[in-house]
């Protein structure tokens, strides 16, 4: 177990090491646990995270909240139309001046090619933590409540198939950053992990040549299909969900338009049959019903949605404490 954390900037999970990673899900299951007794663990005491907002959130803004007032600290919430940003306040002074003020900054900017090389300027600036609530590219932490998740669920996870696949969402143009973190994330820890998406929904190419060095490097499979049926095939976690062909247009209509191609691309009873008989279904949450999932699959006896979206609380705990609060 590392223990040496205090000052570390958590924006992707690739830049931390594998023991590292550990050493954040073995204080996420200690702070779990003083949660479940009812115990205090006030390791940040008086201490300040500032949360800026360039995206909505639900699930992101009040498991950060809530975990910074269980670790006896505050979180200061910032939507970045309220501050000097939204005039031109360069990164460098915004970070240079709340490094003088707190103890964490927390950043969500979704932006297509913008919001990681933003997140990344604070922290080249900042004199204490930065912490990625999700970028363009990455969405750490999500995918570090995942993995933790299936560590609970799940004896073994080496060997075990780990699907990623695109699903149909009228919605919006979602980022590609939640996939993406999942083939970086799973195969370091020994999942077979298959990425699915129709053509056009091809994810960086950076990060997928990243995600099958990740695989090499651990001795475990990736591969890459245009099939959801045949990805789904003896799965033993599934994790379909939207996003947008980026790589294709950045137009939110034209978008929109391609993914309407494929709106058979969904996971319903008829798709989880194909998977291993105790397989999990996931998703980060919001899911769009009726058209990433059917009610019968996130309601049902695979969906493990929930102890996902409560496990986000234990893991950026975990990542607070040791950041802005551990050994220096």
């Amino acid at each position: 177990m590392k223990t040496l954390f205090r000052g570390k900037h958590f924006i992707t999970d690739q830049e931390w090491d594998v023991e590292e990673l550990e050493t954040v899900f073995e204080v996420a299951k200690y702070l779990k646990t003083k949660f479940a007794l009812g115990e205090e663990h006030r390791l940040l005491q008086d201490k300040t995270l500032f949360m800026i907002w360039f995206d909505k959130s639900t699930r992101t803004r009040n498991s950060f909240e809530a975990a910074m007032t269980q670790l006896g600290g505050h979180a200061h919430d910032l939507p970045s139309e309220r501050l000097q940003i939204s005039h031109g306040e360069s990164a460098q002074d915004t970070a240079e001046v709340l490094s003088r003020y707190g103890h964490g900054i927390a950043i969500r900017h979704c932006l297509y090619g913008e919001g990681n090389r933003y997140i990344r300027e604070v922290a080249k600036h900042s004199k204490i933590p930065v912490i990625n609530m999700q970028c363009d590219v990455y969405h750490p932490c999500q995918v570090m409540a995942d993995l933790f998740t299936l560590k609970e669920k799940m004896r073994k996870i080496e060997g075990k198939k780990f699907v990623v696949s695109w699903a149909y969402a009228p919605s919006y143009m979602k980022p590609m950053s939640v996939p993406q973190s999942l083939i970086l994330l799973m195969p370091r820890f020994g999942f077979d992990v298959t990425l699915a998406h129709p053509p056009e929904f091809k994810l960086m190419p950076e990060i997928v040549e990243q995600a099958k060095k990740n695989a090499e490097d651990a001795g475990v499979h990736f591969e890459i299909t245009n099939n959801m049926k045949e990805a789904f095939e003896g799965a033993d976690v599934v994790y379909p969900k939207s996003w947008g062909c980026l790589q294709v247009t950045q137009n939110p209509e034209e978008s929109m338009k391609i993914a309407k191609k494929y709106t058979d691309w969904i996971c319903n009873e008829d798709m989880m049959a194909l998977t291993n008989k105790h397989s999990y279904y996931m998703h980060c949450l919001p899911a769009d019903r009726g058209y990433e999932v059917t009610d019968a699959v996130i309601d049902g006896p695979h969906s493990i949605v929930n102890d996902e979206a409560e496990n986000r609380l234990h893991v950026q705990k975990a990542i607070l404490a040791l950041t802005m609060g551990g050994r220096p």
